[in-house]
């Protein structure tokens, strides 16, 4: 019960969202399985605790970490650590075999723990030693296998077939991979404690990985998720539309109906709802800092643009220019984004200026934000030690229906620096939006 409850708190602190009563779901479902069955007891897990697609990788990383299938010293491996070696070339031989065949083989993964054991152990710093996939994959080089392995596989090379082959070696190399990282990590948290390295091993969920510091692999990804994001957004800003208030009393109806029962108001009449869809006015922040932030938000943006009567769009760094037009319909989302930089005006000296923003956007478009506009502002505050001017965005909130800003920064660095985040936040409401996750709830609120 102790690994169970420290493993559930890995969950929670690796990001993936485990409540008190799934956790208990869980220890009960250990109650009716075979404890013994290793991939029984982790789907049992996956079952009670895990909720989306894009926690699973997260899960099984964890789960191996805390439920290992082997522990050192007891592996019953193809080569024995400490032993003498086979040749290098007999060993590769042995790998082109295993990566032929199927990775869930019990040997594929004996074979890798035991390579690890083999190559994986390197001085890291003096008198100091640790393990590292690298090596590993350095000695065998398995993408150097491929031809042979073709040769093996195919009695004639070319066509369908061999496209078939190089995918399933491609996988297979992958999970070869994976299996040596798998035992690498598995060794670490032996000699360092699993709490340590599941910390630093795991990545959180792709929602709630920070815009500012996400990896090039994690901004595809997140790409990927604005669309199925917008489509969520608006089908619930939808049905918020329709579950809201049915209109308002219609006084002459309800006292004509009155008179049927003696001038008793029986049943009352409403007024039929005018559906409001507001005007959306954006002020972004495009410069370097905030870059993948102000793209995203761009992005879904644009996405739930039905959503609204009409949405404009502003860039700035220390001026700004209308992009409007780079986001007509049926344009590449993507391709507009990159020429914002290039084609609107939006740079003078390249330092982010929000007091000169401000005054400049109210000055060139006066009839952009209206009684019927929700202002929505995106950038870190930070004005490099320029003028504020807050008096000029108080004019241009009290001028909307709405306004908000979003702030990509944690809330905790606000107001350090040449952050003004406090100053405009006492004019404009100012929200943490760090994530994806954030990111959906904040948009959910337009309603």
């Amino acid at each position: 019960m102790d690994r169970h409850v420290g493993f559930v708190h890995a969950l929670r602190e690796a990001g993936l969202p485990v409540s008190p009563a799934e956790g208990l779901d869980a220890a009960r479902a250990l109650m009716v399985v075979d404890l013994a069955e290793r991939e029984t007891l982790r789907e049992a897990y996956a079952a009670t605790l895990v909720k989306r697609p894009a926690h699973r990788p997260g899960f099984d990383l964890l789960f191996d970490l805390w439920f290992p299938p082997v522990i050192s010293g007891t592996e019953g491996t193809a080569v024995t650590e400490g032993a003498e070696p086979r040749e290098l070339p007999e060993l590769r031989e042995r790998l082109a075999e295993l990566l032929m065949g199927d990775p869930a083989d019990p040997a594929f993964r004996e074979f890798a723990r035991a390579m690890v054991g083999r190559f994986g152990q390197v001085q890291a710093a003096p008198g100091r030693q640790s393990w590292f996939s690298f090596p590993v994959l350095r000695a065998l080089s398995p993408e150097t296998l491929v031809a042979r392995m073709l040769t093996a596989m195919l009695d004639e090379r070319g066509g369908l077939p061999e496209k078939v082959a190089r995918w399933h070696i491609a996988r297979t190399i992958e999970a070869f991979t994976e299996a040596v990282a798998s035992d690498v990590r598995r060794r670490i948290a032996e000699e360092s404690g699993v709490e340590k390295i599941a910390r630093s091993a795991v990545r959180p969920p792709i929602d709630q990985v920070d815009f500012l510091r996400a990896t090039r692999e994690e901004l595809a990804r997140l790409r990927r998720e604005v669309y199925p994001l917008a489509r969520r957004l608006a089908t619930r800003l939808s049905i918020r539309q329709k579950r809201g208030r049915r209109g308002r009393l219609d006084f002459r109806r309800t006292v004509r109906a009155s008179l049927s029962t003696g001038g008793v108001p029986l049943t009352t009449h409403l007024r039929p709802p005018r559906p409001h869809r507001p005007e959306l006015v954006v002020l972004c922040d495009a410069s370097d800092s905030v870059s993948t932030f102000s793209h995203f938000t761009l992005l879904l943006t644009f996405a739930l643009r039905e959503q609204f009567t009409k949405v404009r769009a502003f860039a700035f760094v220390d001026t700004v220019d209308e992009i409007t037009g780079l986001f007509a319909p049926g344009a590449d989302v993507l391709d507009a984004i990159a020429r914002l930089t290039e084609e609107a005006d939006i740079v003078r000296f390249g330092r982010t200026d929000y007091g000169h923003v401000f005054e400049r956007f109210a000055e060139r478009f006066p009839d952009a934000v209206g009684p019927r506009t929700s202002l929505l502002i995106l950038g870190d505050a930070r004005s490099n030690y320029q003028v504020p001017a807050l008096g000029t965005l108080k004019r241009l909130a009290g001028q909307a229906r709405h306004a908000y800003w979003l702030n990509p920064e944690p809330r905790a660095q606000w107001d350090t620096g040449d952050s003004l985040a406090t100053s405009y936040g006492s004019v404009v409401p100012m929200h943490e939006c760090r994530n994806v996750a954030q990111l959906a709830a904040f948009v959910e609120t337009l309603a």
